[in-house]
């Protein structure tokens, strides 16, 4: 149930008070006005209202009913400062007016931080004689907000909003920031005129955001506004919200556009079954790009408006959306959506869960057994008695961004920044980002590019480099061991292995050039994820992604014949390290026979340490000349 479901319909007071000692006054020019806002009421005329009731007060200041009706007005206009001061006034003059009177005080006590004096109010009404159970239900909820605000107070969390200054805020509203996973680009909607645009901003090399420009392309329109929306760690797709648009399946739509070069390509409906005949919007894409989140009050929820998900199926179609549960979603409303890259830490806005009144920012990660567990408020003062949206977290968990009202702003909603406090941040991510490029013509390579968990043999990206520029970008949550491989018809694949677990390096760029060789005589390749104990020939189980494949390569190579290689550094005796490099050498082999691979198209070789390919004067150089590595001799 959505809370403006239970607001209260202030035009039945013109008719609910009849026979009520101050339901009409006594001067009649007081009446005549209090009638007439009636009147304008009926035709939502609520300024004209306004006018009206201000002026039968003023001619009869002991004129309940006119002070309620104000305070209604107020309440619907979310002017809730305004509004409590009324109801006040009613409960002085004639506290049995309506019942009502005290679910208007609570609410807009409540909606103005002022806890302490909105608990009894509240507690007041919901012992009301024959109160129906949306009544009961919304008026306990507001008790809960209160008790968990006096509680949190006492409890401020450490709190010093940036604000980033004219480059990326203007007089007018901006919001719903969104970052590239190297933090250089954010995109945020801004709010002009009653006309919603994307915008842009590039950090240069001393971390200064330059002055945000329109983004180029077909993607902002005239005559429709873009905003709500998420962009993919790459920076190559943006996910958006776009309503009443002729092609739209319902109210609002998830759309997505593709940058190519320095411009943005026309939006393409996502369509069923991710968008509906009802309302889809505020979408958030994982950072492996296979999950899209988002926001939707199609059926089959909780109630109001709910956060739903889908996968990316194997056809390249999105999958039936899936609504997160109860676990996440409330019979209220839920919104604005963000997964952090760590793909276990959920940021979003709910006024269904306890909190400061209006909505607030909330946390929830998956446990071990991929349930949500319980939203965490993250408190005060980054969450308060005004509404809460979209939040943004850098990739190392340390950093959030979000729009919010405050004296410091450049004009209106402003984008902030802020340490996040250690006890709601997510799990720290780093990230791959690479460029693949032919070796001999330096141009870019469309390659496979795909990552696994070596300690888990689980992959964990699996996309194509892009088809311009030959980059990709692949988020990795931090503190384990990743084997890359690349693939592409025609070329060696590559294969390397990153440790992330060096905290001194969180949210560093790990940036690596590949220049893939082409498949002839001669072309060798580096077996970067084939491991040995020291001084032993055995391959340990983690060899097994690099070698299986090498057996892929070779299978769709039917040609090719290689040589497998061992090589060592100059530790030691040299005709040890000769034999270590053969025995290495041959395990290979054998494991290749194994798994099929004909005895003909195979040989072995152990180089010992006469082939180095650095020095072997530093560790660094000494552990790159500890190799396995196969050639093509055929």
């Amino acid at each position: 149930m959505q809370r403006s479901l239970y607001i209260l319909l202030f035009v039945t007071l013109l008719f609910c008070y009849s026979g009520h000692a101050q339901m009409r006054s006594d001067n009649r020019r007081a009446q005549a006005a209090f009638e007439k806002a009636g009147n304008q009421l009926r035709n939502y005329q609520y300024d004209l209202a306004i006018v009206s009731l201000e002026s039968a007060i003023a001619l009869d200041t002991g004129f309940a009913a006119a002070y309620q009706q104000l305070g209604d007005i107020y309440r619907r206009q979310q002017n809730y400062g305004k509004a409590a001061s009324q109801y006040a006034q009613v409960v002085q003059l004639d506290p049995t007016l309506t019942t009502l009177t005290w679910f208007g005080l609570g609410e807009s006590l409540l909606y103005t931080g002022r806890y302490q004096e909105a608990l009894p109010v509240l507690r007041r009404y919901l012992s009301t004689p024959g109160l129906d159970a949306a009544g009961k239900q919304l008026t306990t909820k507001y008790i809960a907000d209160c008790e968990f605000s006096l509680a949190a107070l006492k409890q401020p969390q450490p709190f010093h909003p940036h604000n980033p200054g004219p480059a990326i805020n203007s007089p007018y509203d901006e919001y719903f920031p969104r970052l590239t996973a190297d933090y250089r680009n954010i995109i945020f909607t801004r709010k002009e005129n009653n006309q919603e645009n994307f915008y842009e901003s590039t950090q240069d090399s001393s971390g200064v955001w330059q002055t945000a420009l329109l983004l180029q392309g077909d993607i902002n329109s005239e005559l429709y506004n873009e905003g709500a929306h998420c962009i993919s760690p790459d920076g190559k797709y943006l996910f958006f919200t776009g309503c009443n648009r002729p092609e739209g399946l319902g109210s609002c739509d998830i759309y997505v556009s593709r940058r190519e070069g320095g411009r943005w390509g026309a939006p393409y409906n996502l369509g069923a079954p991710i968008n509906s005949s009802g309302w889809e919007a505020q979408p958030a894409l994982a950072a492996d790009g296979r999950t899209l989140y988002f926001v939707s009050n199609r059926r089959g929820g909780q109630g109001g408006y709910d956060i739903w998900k889908s996968e990316l199926q194997g056809s390249g179609q999105w999958g039936a959306p899936v609504n997160l549960g109860p676990a996440v979603n409330t019979s209220y409303d839920e919104s604005s959506p963000y997964i952090h890259a760590d793909n276990r830490t959920l940021y979003f806005a709910s006024n269904g869960w306890p909190g400061f009144g209006d909505k607030d920012i909330f946390r929830s990660q998956l446990d071990s057994a991929d349930k949500w567990g319980e939203p965490t408020n993250l408190g005060y003062p980054i969450n308060d008695h005004h509404e809460q949206s979209a939040l943004t977290v850098s990739m190392n968990g340390k950093q959030a961004f979000f729009s919010t009202r405050r004296d410091d702003a450049v004009g209106g909603l402003d984008i902030y920044s802020f340490d996040l406090p250690q006890t709601i941040r997510p799990h720290p991510v780093a990230y791959l980002k690479g460029i693949i490029v032919d070796a001999e013509s330096e141009l870019p390579v469309q390659a496979n590019v795909i990552v696994t968990d070596m300690l888990a043999n689980e992959t964990v990206y699996n996309e194509q480099a892009d088809y311009e520029d030959g980059t990709f970008l692949a988020p990795l949550p931090f503190g384990k061991t990743y084997a890359l491989h690349i693939k592409q018809p025609g070329y060696l694949f590559f294969s390397e292995n990153y440790p992330l677990d060096d905290r001194t390096k969180i949210n560093d760029a790990y940036e690596i050039r590949i220049a893939l060789s082409r498949i002839k005589v001669g072309s060798t390749g580096i077996l970067n994820n084939v491991f040995f104990d020291i001084d032993r020939y055995e391959l340990l189980p983690k060899s097994k992604i690099d070698l299986d494949n090498l057996v892929e390569f070779l299978n769709l190579n039917k040609t090719v014949r290689v040589e497998i290689g061992g090589h060592t550094d100059n530790t030691g005796r040299e005709a040890h390290n000769q034999i270590l490099s053969e025995n290495r050498a041959k395990a290979v082999h054998d494991y290749l026979l194994h798994a099929g691979i004909a005895a003909a198209r195979l040989t072995y070789k152990g180089y010992g340490p006469s082939q180095p390919l650095a020095t072997n004067e530093t560790d660094e150089g000494r552990q790159l000349n500890r190799r396995t590595d196969f050639k093509i001799i055929k």
